[in-house]
């Protein structure tokens, strides 16, 4: 199990993307249009800097749903590989069967 406090911490930048999303991506569109003058795409890029950092997509971290863990993330199931062959051996995941041989 991992953390609570980095469990938290990435469920804070998950909230704090979603809220940012549209200013972010509205500001992205103007800083990168070459038709623009290039004082007002220099200004979207310092207002894009003022927002928290948190807000970019790429700081938040996938982690397992179950455990939390952030590595062997299968991102179809959402859960790690451990999380995943746990629940797989009970048969609490539908059409996932034990491989023996």
């Amino acid at each position: 199990m991992a953390k609570k406090s980095s469990i938290e911490k990435n469920m804070r930048r998950v909230r704090l993307v979603k809220q940012y999303a549209a200013r972010r991506r509205r500001l992205i569109a103007i800083a990168d249009n070459e038709n623009l003058a290039m004082e007002e795409r220099f200004a979207a890029r310092l207002k894009l800097a003022e927002l928290p950092r948190n807000s970019a997509a790429s700081r938040v971290r996938n982690r397992c749903e179950v455990s939390g863990r952030p590595r062997g993330f299968i991102g179809k199931m959402k859960m790690s590989r451990i999380a995943l062959r746990e629940l797989g051996s009970k048969g609490l995941i539908p059409g996932l069967v034990k491989s023996s041989w």
